[in-house]
């Protein structure tokens, strides 16, 4: 399945894509940590929009669309990123550890635990960018 980015649809279809992928399931077998998204608006995106992933030895437990970040107050990590830098990642235009490197993508959270993962990291943005069809 693929979507629009981004959109609920895309989100449910990333969930799918997560529980699904045998290569994602291997190699996220040792990731233990959820994630809280903060998309900035620019570009095409007029408001912030958030989203929320529980991800647990290479499954995808639960996608929140649009939470509000304090239904989450303790994610392991929280992403923030203009719409423009996550696209970028998405359309495979900027690599997503040269994003975190440089705070295009500002991570908080654990960078050693990031590092130690980063084979996990670029297979999470592989699923994700297989199930971008589009983005706004």
């Amino acid at each position: 399945m693929t979507a629009i980015f981004p959109s609920e649809e895309w989100l449910e279809g990333l969930e799918a894509k997560l529980n699904s992928d045998q290569r994602y399931g291997a190699i996220a077998k040792n990731w233990e940590g959820d994630l809280f998204f903060f998309i900035e608006p620019d570009g095409n995106l007029k408001e912030r929009l958030t989203f929320y992933l529980d991800l647990w030895h290479g499954k995808c437990r639960k996608v929140e669309y649009k939470p509000q970040p304090e239904s989450y107050p303790n994610p392991t990590f929280t992403l923030t990123a203009t719409y423009t830098n996550i696209t970028a990642v998405l359309s495979g235009n900027l690599n997503p550890m040269t994003a975190m490197m440089t705070s295009k993508l500002k991570v908080k959270g654990s960078m050693g635990y990031m590092m130690r993962n980063v084979p996990t990291v670029l297979d999470f943005v592989r699923c994700a960018q297989e199930v971008t069809e589009e983005i706004l």
